[in-house]
């Protein structure tokens, strides 16, 4: 049963109820060429035309009676709630690795903003250049030529999938792998913690931001009550996943098994969910590109023992799939098809990354044409997103959304 307000995923494709999203804000203008790769951009996005795509985005959500709520929204209530505003500001700091005296300052700067306005700096970014000349003091922020900014922007959070995860009634609170993105999962916390919508509940954090091993939603997919998957990948180290699943089957009864499954630790295939998604009570699309000429993928099966943990290794991915899901068969659908060329261009502009919003229906990127005739050949109802700018930060519809809330599956 869902709680009010609470949090509620136990499969990836019961009927979406609540999602958390991210409107790409003015820290997409503050990347430049220079700093992509820090940044994690690969181009430089318009700005304007993004929103416009993540307008219609949130829309065709809304369309299907999906409650659509903004991070940067609960994140501004939630620092309200808290009354303390230079907690969490100097938490911020500190994490930016800002830790000379000029931490005094940007902080006193900062202070003088109001919640919404002070949440928007934290995630657009602090340049030099914005702190009156008669408070710098320090060589490196008077020079031209020196690094621009104070804080650095947060241009990735719009891809709400990966600072944390909802598991079952519980979340993940995740310890991101690149630098700079590990700031992100604050707000997460911050909103868990004080927004009037959760911090009234004691909700399970299954794994939190400090533990020593990366993990990022984008790995985690919620096959049924019973399983999850987690890939271990460029993102997600193996004794992050092996914690997890000593918490889960330590303080979640009906989780009886994770698996773990292996995929190229690449740019392109950042996360499981890049390459591997599920679309309805059988059916996933996947990425032909990270199974073997036999179709096997490295998937490891972690249960609960007497004496800890039983790992059981596999090959037959395919095959695991359809065993825990106790069908006698799954469909995976090829993104791009058979030809090797339609299947790399369409996966790198996140042709298996779909958004179930009910079984058998999916959101999708408008571009990757081959994909979604290939999913609506097998059934699945497609409602296609314009993507021409949102593409550009390599993740897709799933990459987007945070889900709070799914109907339980029948």
């Amino acid at each position: 049963m869902e709680m009010e307000n609470g949090l509620n995923i136990t499969s990836e494709i019961g009927k979406l109820q609540t999602v958390l999203v991210k409107r790409p804000g003015s820290e997409l203008e503050n990347i430049t060429p220079e700093y992509l790769e820090s940044l994690l951009f690969d181009d430089i996005p318009y700005l304007k035309m993004m929103q416009k795509e993540h307008d219609f985005f949130v829309k065709t959500m809304q369309d299907s009676n999906i409650e659509v709520l903004y991070l940067e929204k609960l994140a501004a209530e939630a620092l309200k709630e808290a009354s303390n505003k230079e907690n969490f500001l100097t938490k911020m700091i500190k994490e930016s690795n800002q830790m000379d005296e000029s931490a005094l300052y940007v902080r006193d700067y900062l202070m003088a903003f109001d919640e919404e306005e002070m949440i928007k700096k934290l995630m657009s970014g602090l340049k030099k250049s914005e702190i009156p000349e008669r408070k710098k003091k320090h060589l490196n922020e008077m020079m031209d030529e020196q690094y621009p900014f104070f804080l650095d922007p947060l241009p990735n959070l719009y891809f709400t999938r990966d600072p944390a995860a909802v598991i079952g009634s519980g979340v993940t609170i995740n310890k991101m792998f690149q630098p700079a993105r590990r700031r992100e999962s604050l707000f997460i916390e911050l909103i868990l913690k004080h927004h009037p919508r959760f911090s009234s509940q004691e909700i399970p954090i299954w794994s939190g931001r400090e533990e020593p091993f990366p993990l990022e939603g984008g790995d985690e997919l919620i096959l049924n009550e019973e399983t999850v998957l987690v890939g271990v990948s460029e993102r997600t180290d193996a004794r992050a996943v092996e914690r997890l699943a000593e918490s889960l089957f330590s303080r979640a009864p009906k989780i009886k098994r994770v698996l773990a499954a292996e995929i190229p630790e690449t740019r392109s295939f950042m996360h499981l969910d890049t390459v591997f998604t599920m679309v309805n009570f059988a059916q996933f699309t996947i990425h032909p590109a990270i199974q073997n000429q036999q179709g096997e993928l490295n998937v490891y099966i972690l249960e609960k023992s007497e004496n800890g943990l039983e790992i059981t290794p596999r090959r037959d991915f395919k095959r695991v799939i359809a065993e825990v899901l106790g069908v006698p068969e799954v469909d995976f659908i090829p993104c791009g098809g058979e030809d090797v060329i339609v299947s790399a261009r369409e996966q790198w502009n996140d042709g298996a990354n779909t958004l179930a919003i009910a079984p058998g229906e999916v959101i999708t990127y408008d571009r990757n044409h081959v994909s979604n005739d290939l999913l609506r050949k097998a059934g699945i109802k497609v409602h296609e997103v314009i993507s021409s700018e949102l593409s550009r930060g390599r993740g897709g519809p799933r990459c987007m959304t945070m889900p709070i809330t799914r109907e339980n599956l029948k």
